[in-house]
């Protein structure tokens, strides 16, 4: 177990071989510069309730999820709590806060036993000037979380529970931006009902009732999606 008396950096390491293969861009990159990443990247385990971002910090990593599940959220801020969205495994976040070199405007908490990577932010911006794959890999992320964020706004002004229920989900099955989940998320109804606002009792009857239209279909640990694109426009009869 980890030291948590610890700050998580003092807690990091070098990733291991299993670690590295979970990482989705290492691939793109030519030798030397995925040798210099590599020797760059840091991992350590966070416990439910750490924090790797927390509002008006400065950004310095890029951080990414090897497993586990993340909360990007605005507490502690003065306005209104909400729940930005979840980042289960695959999911690497901040490379626009890194860009624009801003603090965090936003939290990001472990909801449960997590591994979780950073990559130092000059190493971040030295891949960004000499490899036009990550650049295109950034690049798609930052497409694809406009997307995210714009339909996460819609969904706030939704308030069928069902519906907030399978909006959620269908953003946690991403492909490109959370590619370790596949077509099964682990995920207890606890933790989706911290992402939804909802209580694990109302989870529970929105989740029979996507199973019972056969989008979802409810497993020991998890969920498995069998309609993502009807899970995405699901809507009440």
């Amino acid at each position: 177990m980890p030291d948590t008396a610890l700050p998580l950096r003092q807690r990091a390491r070098a990733p291991t071989r299993q670690e590295l293969d979970a990482i989705p861009w290492l691939p793109l990159l030519e030798r030397e510069q995925r040798a210099l990443a590599v020797d760059a990247l840091r991992v350590a385990d966070a416990e439910p309730g750490e924090r790797l971002c927390r509002i008006g910090r400065p950004a310095s990593y890029w951080f990414g999820v090897i497993d586990g599940l993340l909360k990007m959220s605005n507490d502690d801020s003065s306005g209104l709590a909400v729940t930005f969205t979840g980042v289960p495994s695959g999911g690497w976040f901040g490379e626009g806060t890194l860009l624009k070199r801003e603090a965090y405007r936003y939290n990001i908490q472990a909801l449960r036993p997590s591994v979780v990577a950073g990559l130092p932010l000059d190493s971040f911006e030295a891949l960004l000037g000499g490899s036009i794959a990550f650049n295109r890999f950034v690049l798609d992320q930052l497409n694809e979380r406009l997307g995210q964020f714009i339909a996460a706004r819609e969904t706030d002004r939704i308030h069928d529970p069902d519906v907030r229920v399978a909006r959620n989900l269908g953003a946690l099955f991403h492909p490109q931006l959370y590619p370790g989940v596949g077509s099964l998320l682990r995920i207890t109804q606890q933790e989706l009902g911290y992402l939804v606002g909802l209580s694990r009792q109302r989870v529970n009857q929105a989740l029979r009732r996507l199973a019972a239209d056969g989008l979802i279909r409810i497993e020991y640990g998890g969920v498995r999606v069998l309609d993502l694109a009807g899970l995405r426009r699901f809507q009440p009869a």
